[in-house]
C-alpha cells in the first residue's frame, strides 16, 4: 500500500540521538549514504525545536543542494548567517550535504566561536570527517550514522503497524496489521523488504517493481556520479575516473556480499572473468582497485567488517567481509532473483545490529568462523545467521561453532526459518522477524 508522498515520517531512533546532544557544544554530524533519510532528520530535528519553544528567527536552515547556497564561499555563508543571527538568542544551524562548500570547516569553526549556536549538518561522503576536517573540530563533534529503514520503520513507513495478541499455545505472537485492517504475518512482509529494501523514498512510490527500480537507478546514480566520479579534490589520493572499473566493482561487491575477501581477489576475478586484461599496459593496479573500494565505503555504498580472533583477542590482518547498505540497490544492481538469500540476510543482520549500537566483528574460533560478534560498552553477543534451522545437519553446523567459544557471553542464531525457536546448550535460536521486531 502506499502512503501520502512528502509525509514527515518518524525516525525515532535517531531524532533521540539527536535531542540528547541539543544544546552541547559538540557539532552534530549526521553522516550516510544520499537519500538514506538525513534532510528529513534535520526536518524533523527543527520541528522538535519548535514544538519545544524555539522561535522561526532562531533557526537557519541551509540546503547545499540547492541552486540558492551552492555557489557560496566560506566567507558568503558565514556572512549569510550572521545577518541573520537573531538578536540575544541562541541560533540553531542546520546545514544539508555542507559538503559542497569549499573551506566550509573553517566557517563552521567560527560559527562556534564567534556566536551562540547548536550546529547540525549532515554529509554524504566520509571524507567529511576526514584528518583535515579533524584538525579543525577534533574532540567538538559527534556523529550520527544514519542508515536505510529498519524493517520495523519499513512497516511503519509503508502504513503497517505491528500488534502482539496471546498465542493459544503460550507466549505471544506478533501480526501486522494495515491501514484497512488486513492482517498479515511478519514473514510476508519480510519478503517485501528483502526484495525492496529499506530506502525511504520507495514509500512514496510504493510497492511496485518497476518504480522501485527507477528510485533505486537515480540513486545509484546520484552516489556514483555526484559522490565518487564528480568528486575530484580527494587530496592526496588516487583519483577515481573510470566509470566501467567502478561499476565492475560495484557489481563484484554486491554479488560476494558476506564472502570473504580482498582487494587482491577482486583483482583476480576480474582477469579471470575476462572483466579486467591482464598484464596489459594500463590494466589498474591492485592499488587503483584499493582507492575504488576506498571510494565506495567513504561514500556508505558498501561497509568492510574486520576480523576478530577470539581465543587470541586480538583483530586479523586476513580476509574480511563486506555488505551493502540497502538490500534493495543490490536487487537493482544483480536483478531480483531468488538465490543467495542467506547472505541476504546475514546483510540485513549486520546493519540492523549497527542500528542498535553495536560494534561488529567476524569472529574466528580454531577452524571456524562466527558470523558477528556484536558489542557495546555492556554486552557482548556471538551471532550466527542462516537461511533456514529446520534441517538437522543445518542445525548442528551452526551451533558447533558457538559451542567450541568457551566463554558465558549471550550465543544466538538467528534463523531465516525456523519451525522450533528454543534454547539449546544455551545458545538461542531465534527466527529473523522476531529478531528484527524485537
Amino acid at each position: 500500500m502506499q502512503k501520502e508522498t512528502n509525509t514527515l515520517h518518524s525516525r525515532d531512533l535517531y531524532l533521540n540521538r539527536l535531542i540528547a546532544f541539543q544544546d552541547t557544544e559538540p557539532v552534530k554530524i549526521i553522516t550516510g549514504i544520499r537519500r538514506c533519510g538525513k534532510s528529513s532528520l534535520l526536518k524533523l530535528m527543527s520541528r522538535h525545536l519548535r514544538q519545544t519553544g524555539v522561535t522561526d528567527e532562531q533557526i537557519i536552515e541551509m540546503n547545499f543542494e540547492s541552486m540558492d547556497f551552492r555557489q557560496l564561499s566560506a566567507e558568503e555563508l558565514y556572512r549569510y548567517v550572521k545577518e541573520r543571527l537573531p538578536k540575544g538568542k541562541r541560533v540553531y544551524l542546520f546545514f544539508d550535504e555542507l559538503q559542497r562548500i569549499d573551506h566550509w570547516q573553517d566557517a563552521v569553526n567560527s560559527f562556534r566561536v564567534d556566536f551562540d549556536c547548536d550546529i547540525y549538518v549532515t554529509g554524504s561522503n566520509a571524507y567529511l570527517l576526514s584528518s583535515e576536517y579533524a584538525t579543525y573540530l577534533a574532540g567538538r563533534s559527534v556523529e550520527i550514522k544514519m542508515l536505510p529503514l529498519s524493517f520495523h520503520e519499513f512497516l511503519d513507513f509503508h502504513g503497517y503497524t505491528v500488534q502482539e495478541r496471546k498465542s493459544p499455545v503460550g507466549g505471544l505472537r506478533k501480526k501486522i496489521i494495515d491501514a484497512d485492517g488486513e492482517s498479515y504475518e511478519p514473514q510476508e512482509l519480510l519478503e517485501a523488504y528483502l526484495r525492496f529494501g529499506g530506502m525511504p523514498g520507495i514509500a512514496d512510490v510504493g510497492l511496485n517493481t518497476d518504480k522501485a527500480l527507477t528510485l533505486l537507478d537515480g540513486i545509484y546514480s546520484t552516489v556514483v556520479v555526484r559522490d565518487i566520479l564528480e568528486r575530484n579534490r580527494r587530496r592526496g589520493q588516487r583519483q577515481i575516473t573510470d566509470p566501467n572499473l567502478l561499476r565492475k566493482i560495484i557489481m563484484f561487491l554486491a554479488d560476494n556480499i558476506g564472502n570473504s575477501t580482498s582487494i587482491t581477489s577482486i583483482s583476480n576475478t576480474l582477469v579471470n572473468e575476462n572483466l579486467l586484461e591482464e598484464n596489459r599496459k594500463g590494466n589498474p593496479s591492485v592499488h587503483t582497485i584499493q582507492a575504488y573500494v576506498g571510494a565506495l565505503l567513504e561514500s556508505y555504498v558498501f561497509y568492510e567488517i574486520k576480523r576478530f580472533d577470539i581465543k587470541g583477542k586480538e583483530y586479523l590482518r586476513t580476509l574480511g567481509k563486506y555488505y551493502i547498505v540497502d538490500i534493495g540497490l543490490r536487487n537493482y544492481l544483480l536483478g531480483f532473483r531468488d538465490i543467495d538469500t542467506g547472505h541476504a540476510i546475514e546483510n540485513i543482520v549486520y546493519f540492523e545490529l549497527l542500528r542498535r549500537g553495536y560494534d561488529v566483528a567476524i569472529g574466528k574460533v580454531g577452524d571456524k568462523e562466527i558470523d558477528f560478534i556484536a558489542t557495546n560498552a555492556e554486552v557482548k553477543k556471538y551471532i550466527q545467521v542462516t537461511e533456514s534451522m529446520n534441517e538437522p545437519i543445518t542445525r548442528e553446523r551452526e551451533l558447533a561453532s558457538l559451542r567450541m567459544i568457551r566463554d558465558n557471553y549471550e550465543k544466538v542464531v538467528i534463523a531465516g526459518s525456523c519451525d522450533n525457536p528454543i534454547t539449546q546448550d544455551g545458545i538461542k535460536i531465534e527466527k529473523l522477524t522476531d529478531f528484527l521486531l524485537a
